[in-house]
């Protein structure tokens, strides 16, 4: 594979000399990029973006019904609770 820019080319050389990678593989990447003029550095590419409508694959599926259970009893709202008194217990 070649190298893309001069900064991808110098951090290869580094881990050639720090024996992180073997001669063969940094010397088949400089052969495959032969003596083409290398940018200082590659950014990354934007994020592909569609611009037209989604496609939608047929009609959408119908959500199934859900089963009907006993509902939760409601405990009554703090108006309607038995009054309690400033210590938080019930007034007799």
């Amino acid at each position: 594979m070649p190298f893309k820019s001069k900064a991808q080319r110098r951090k290869f050389a580094q881990l050639l000399v720090e024996g992180k990678i073997s001669d063969e593989t940094y010397e088949e990447w400089n052969r495959e990029t032969g003596g083409r003029a290398l940018p200082e550095r590659v950014e990354r590419a934007a994020a592909k973006r569609s611009g037209g409508k989604r496609a939608t694959a047929g009609k959408k599926k119908p959500t199934p019904a859900r089963k009907k259970t006993a509902g939760r009893k409601k405990s009554p709202s703090r108006k309607d609770a038995t009054p309690r008194t400033r210590a938080g217990r019930r007034a007799r």
